[in-house]
């Protein structure tokens, strides 16, 4: 009975690991603005928080290398549940996409791998939109599929020919639909 009862406990944590990164991440984002008065969200970049310049660099660059341990963990919980091997797929890409936010924390702002690791969290978020999507219409939950492609259109779009003052708006920008993302995986799964 204790056992049941810790069990869920424990599974329901893990279900909503999603949410708890994403908020987590903006948490980060604000504590290590306020950390850097210096910082303006239309003139930098969210990864000058954690570079050389930044007021304790640590809190943005360690912030997200436990995001991207969790975003990996809410992945483990999305193939555990997926009901198809396209979600399992789109899982693989979301755990992949948290292995790169946690490297732009151990290779931050200024070193040399930061932009390859930077971008190619947001492309791999992107594939797993893209695959969750699909998973979606194959399952013909035609709402949520419209949603997730929506997303996966808006993004890049966006990305490319909205003028964006700042790399940071351009990010919250992206941050912002992954976001809407996790919520909606985390109500489907």
């Amino acid at each position: 009975m204790v056992n049941d009862m810790i069990n869920t406990i424990i599974f329901t944590i893990w279900k909503f690991t999603g949410i708890i990164a994403a908020v987590l991440a903006w948490i980060i984002i604000a504590i290590s603005i306020s950390q850097n008065p210096w910082f303006d969200v239309f003139k930098h970049a969210l990864s000058d928080l954690g570079g050389s310049k930044a007021n304790n660099p640590w809190i943005y660059n360690i912030g997200l290398i436990v995001t991207g341990v969790i975003t990996c963990l809410y992945a483990l919980y999305i193939a555990y549940v997926a009901n198809s091997k396209v979600y399992v797929y789109a899982s693989a890409l979301l755990f992949v996409a948290g292995i790169f936010l946690a490297l732009i924390g151990i290779y931050p702002s200024g070193t040399r791998p930061h932009t390859f690791v930077s971008t190619w969290f947001f492309i791999q978020m992107l594939l797993a939109i893209i695959a969750t999507a699909i998973g979606m219409a194959v399952e013909h939950r035609i709402v949520y599929s419209i949603v997730f492609g929506v997303v996966a259109i808006a993004g890049p779009l966006g990305a490319i020919f909205l003028k964006w003052p700042s790399v940071a708006l351009l990010e919250i920008y992206g941050i912002v639909l992954i976001d809407i993302c996790v919520v909606l995986m985390t109500t489907r799964f």
